[in-house]
């Protein structure tokens, strides 16, 4: 059984915000580390500073196939991605032809494909952060206040892992590791799911947590 909860949020207001951008930089490189978010956040910054300061700024990590030892291994459709407001993409277009050291592993960018965010009833997030919630049904409890405070209407939901249970996940930054789940949202609305898909769940959106993505079913994770 999947731990879930349902939500009816009726409180905030869309603002109508700048239409969110996504660019999608292929990387080619041999292998990365597997927990590389705080990494690839870490490398990015050291070629444009001010993307320290960008809090709507979302930083999608590199999917690659692993190899079970602590790394994963890039293949051609390797690539990470930025959400930003439209307004914003002169900054991190910057990144398109860089050298980056994720750790020891260098990886060069190419250049980018640039898509506006699509609705979809039904998101996912490999893993969301929120401070002080490490166990599932409190996560739950406040994962739908923050959607409520975001005023989305939705059905929230902890996938189970391979052993049925909910899919726990953590990210290490610097010496700290840090607790969330894989979480999923349902029964969206067309501008909810792009709200969602816009502000996110949680914190360490820089480093790859809280950021959704259309779910259309599949393993467990």
């Amino acid at each position: 059984m999947i731990a879930s909860v349902g939500c009816s949020a009726s409180q905030g207001a869309w603002d109508g915000l700048d239409p969110c951008i996504e660019l999608s930089f292929p990387v080619q490189g041999k292998s990365i580390p597997a927990d590389h978010g705080y990494a690839l956040y870490a490398a990015l910054v050291h070629h444009i500073p001010e993307l320290h300061q960008q809090t709507d700024l979302s930083i999608l990590t590199i999917p690659g196939f692993p190899d079970r030892q602590g790394q994963i291994n890039l293949t051609k459709y390797s690539c990470f991605k930025i959400r930003v407001p439209v307004r914003k993409i002169p900054l991190v277009y910057q990144l398109a032809g860089k050298r980056i050291a994720i750790g020891k592993h260098d990886i060069q960018v190419g250049i980018p494909e640039v898509s506006v965010i699509q609705p979809a009833k039904q998101l996912r997030s490999r893993i969301v952060t929120i401070k002080g919630y490490t166990e599932p049904n409190l996560f739950l409890s406040a994962a739908r206040r923050q959607l409520a405070f975001l005023g989305i209407s939705g059905h929230l939901s902890i996938p189970l892992n391979r052993e049925g249970q909910p899919s726990r996940k953590t990210i290490k930054i610097k010496r700290y590791t840090v607790v969330g789940f894989s979480l999923e949202v349902s029964n969206l609305s067309e501008e909810d799911s792009l709200k969602l898909q816009t502000y996110g769940l949680g914190g360490k959106r820089r480093m790859g947590c809280g950021i959704f993505a259309p779910y259309k079913g599949g393993q467990n994770v």
